[in-house]
């Protein structure tokens, strides 16, 4: 047991990491790409149209899993910048910084998939919701993430920074998950539970199989982007120029 520990503590160490990092991400972008055109084609063509909101539910085969990955990849960002922050791992801030970009995106897509959604059913594109406001703040945050951190010459600085905001942040994403149940808003409850699911089998299908797609993009994103900034954090070392050469 001890060796297998030790075995796989030799990937904290960034060039280890990085050899690891290239043999994966092809594997998780495959998977990511099938999984997306099999979860749309059942959501779009194969899944039964809805009974109240008709052709127009659909955009929530996108919708929700990017609304629970933009959440979950902010923990785990947070939790690499915690790492980070409390052992000095380099590696923790670099992969804190590779999950950022991504987690901007879906909550950028939740965001827009939501307007789309909200125009037909509230009439609106945009109101003040409880959920919809936190999902706001939790782009800003992504955003706020990013900006920080580019603003800091000394990456090693820049990591600590991030970590405090990320940290502080985190407390956002229970506020957008329990503000339907918190507050009176507009936003419905949630169709799928672990008490089981009021979607049809079909319906469920469709979004657990696109849950596990944008699982598999976000992985392999932060794979591919956390190996350009170990390059780029590390280009003094003889390891990379040997690489890049």
């Amino acid at each position: 047991m001890k060796k297998r520990v030790i075995h796989w503590f030799k990937f904290a160490s960034p060039q280890n990491f990085y050899e690891l990092a290239g043999k994966l991400w092809p594997w998780f972008a495959a998977l990511a790409t099938l999984l997306m055109i099999v979860g749309l084609w059942i959501g779009f063509f194969v899944a039964p149209v809805d009974a109240q909101q008709g052709q127009g539910y659909r955009i929530i085969f996108v919708h929700v899993p990017a609304s629970q990955m933009a959440m979950f990849i902010y923990l785990v960002m947070a939790a690499w910048a915690g790492v980070g922050l409390m052992f000095n791992t380099r590696l923790s801030g670099m992969m804190a910084q590779a999950l950022a970009p991504t987690g901007a995106l879906f909550a950028f897509l939740s965001l827009l998939t939501g307007a789309l959604w909200g125009k037909p059913m509230w009439g609106a594109w945009w109101v003040w919701d409880a959920r919809l406001t936190s999902t706001l703040i939790l782009l800003f945050l992504y955003l706020g993430f990013m900006a920080l951190q580019a603003s800091i010459d000394d990456p090693r600085r820049a990591d600590k920074a991030g970590a405090v905001l990320a940290l502080v942040g985190a407390v956002n994403v229970p506020i957008i998950y329990f503000s339907v149940k918190w507050w009176n808003t507009l936003h419905q409850g949630a169709s799928v539970s672990l008490k089981g699911s009021s979607m049809a089998s079909t319906m469920l299908t469709g979004m657990l199989v696109m849950v596990v797609a944008f699982w598999m993009y976000a992985i392999a994103m932060a794979l591919v982007r956390v190996r350009n900034i170990i390059l780029e954090r590390e280009q003094h070392t003889d390891w990379v120029k040997h690489a890049v050469a």
